[in-house]
């Protein structure tokens, strides 16, 4: 027995030895492709860098070849202007001194004088200005990169980015949404984006590595803050952490944090709900093809296979386990009635129902689990509903110990129940717009289920949800129901 245990033990221990050459060998080829990689951004980085200096390069190459011609072609202009009026000038020059020799003055006055007078005093000689219009100076000369030589001596790698910090005093869970802020340690302007992983759980406390949930990130996060919104809150808990990024690489994960994200989860019970009704997880429909001839179908299916349990099948809508033992007798009659399959016993809770468009008739609220199997949701002491009714003619009403209040309201889309266990209080809203279709005081005395009534449709439900804002801010504001609802109150009661 002992030369077995140490065989054993050696044999784990090989076990563990070849996992951790099989993890050096990973991380070996992670270091040889990562490394690759890097080489291969930063020559395009550099690539990048020369490609700017080769633009800024050409840019000031072609202002200087336009200032040369520029200029160049305002000297050639003026060098063409003194070049014309000295041409003109030495003309005049000859034909004035040839004027000279004439020795008659009558003929000197008369034609020459007057002539040679006019065309000198005219010349364009005189017009010109001798000064070059521009100079030999060119206005875009060398430029001096004195500094971004000192900047460019100075670059180096990226240093990691430290990790954040996540506050949990600033982070927020309500109306099943999870608002997580975080800051750095220290300023870090290179810092370009953030990484969010969060993941749930049912564990307080630091995450478990093994029998948990996979991380799920969001990344490009360009703040110190992030909202998680439109969440179902199946599990107690969810971590959350965040590591920061810059251009080149990520640094490490701050240190975990756990929320608590607690509401209320439950699914239809199967085992207990009528025979016409097909129920799976939180959807349940009416089916008029149900009761005894199903029932009997069921029986049959569990007497099948030679060990004496049924032969594994794929579970649909209309499957229905065999009754547990010790659970509440089935629903029957005209009690179309599932109920939930978890316990109300003290807290705040709130879930929704969304009937189909053309659902008949349906009820919703709470129950004891006492409720009996032929009595209907409202038409007990032990049962709190409302009930919508589209057959023949449409009603709306609260319903409690076969008492019936009629609503005067719209029907709504989807309907939100709270349930106050410890207050003694069940209200209804609508899910959309918070408004408050009806509430009942009373004072539980037993555990209550969820409870639906469904006749000729179907009803889904949206659980996992927390209280929402709204509706606490209506429960702390409300002071009291009104004369006839407090009537069927006290009767509730």
């Amino acid at each position: 027995e002992a030369l077995q245990r140490i065989i054993s033990t050696l044999a784990n221990k090989n076990d563990e030895i070849q996992n951790f050459i099989d993890t050096l060998n990973q991380t070996l080829k992670g270091v040889q492709e990562n490394s690759s990689n890097i080489l291969s951004e930063l020559d395009e980085e550099f690539d990048s860098l020369y490609s700017i200096l080769d633009e800024v390069k050409e840019s000031m190459i072609n202002s200087i070849k336009q200032e040369q011609a520029r200029k160049s072609q305002e000297l050639q202009s003026q060098l063409s202007q003194c070049n014309n009026a000295l041409e003109n000038s030495e003309e005049l020059l000859e034909f004035a001194t040839r004027s000279l020799d004439i020795k008659e003055p009558e003929e000197f006055s008369k034609n020459v004088y007057v002539c040679v007078f006019c065309r000198v005093t005219m010349a364009s000689a005189f017009r010109l200005s001798l000064k070059p219009k521009v100079s030999d100076s060119m206005t875009h000369l060398m430029v001096d990169f004195s500094q971004e030589r000192q900047i460019l001596q100075t670059l180096k790698f990226l240093p990691v980015p430290k990790a954040p910090e996540i506050d949990p005093v600033e982070c927020l869970v309500a109306d099943n949404s999870v608002t997580v802020a975080w800051r750095m340690p220290e300023e870090d302007n290179k810092i370009d984006h953030f990484i969010l992983e969060y993941r749930k759980t049912n564990f307080d406390g630091l995450p478990r590595v093994k029998d948990e949930r996979c991380w799920e990130i969001i990344d490009n996060i360009k703040g110190t803050e992030y909202t998680l919104s439109g969440l179902k809150f199946d599990s107690k808990y969810m971590n959350f952490r965040v590591r920061a990024c810059n251009k080149a690489v990520a640094g490490e994960y701050s240190d975990p944090v756990t929320l608590e994200t607690k509401a209320l989860n439950f699914s239809l019970d199967n085992s207990s709900s009528h025979l016409n009704l097909r129920v799976e997880d939180t959807c349940v429909e009416w089916d008029p093809t149900g009761g005894k001839g199903q029932e009997s179908k069921i029986k049959g299916k569990e007497n099948k296979g030679r060990s004496g349990t049924p032969s594994p099948k794929r579970t649909s809508i209309g499957s229905r386990p065999p009754a547990v033992r010790g659970s509440r007798d089935r629903f029957t009659g005209e009690s179309y009635t599932v109920l939930g399959d978890t316990a109300i016993e003290s807290g705040q809770h709130y879930w929704e129902v969304k009937a189909q468009k053309d659902c008949k008739s349906y009820s919703v609220g709470v129950a004891y689990k006492t409720l009996g199997k032929f009595d209907q949701l409202g038409k007990t002491n032990t049962s709190w509903c409302i009930h919508v009714n589209n057959w023949l003619q449409n009603t709306f009403a609260a319903k409690h110990n076969n008492k019936v209040k009629a609503l005067d309201v719209t029907v709504p889309e989807r309907i939100g129940v709270f349930c106050d266990f410890d207050g003694g209080q069940l209200s209804f809203y609508d899910a959309n717009s918070k408004q408050l279709l009806y509430s009942f005081k009373t004072k539980f005395t037993q555990p209550v289920l969820p409870g639906f009534m469904v006749w000729c449709g179907g009803l889904s439900l949206n659980t996992g949800m927390q209280v929402p804002s709204a509706v606490r801010t209506l429960q702390k504001s409300e002071n009291g129901m009104t004369g006839s609802a407090s009537s069927l109150n006290n009767i509730a009661q």
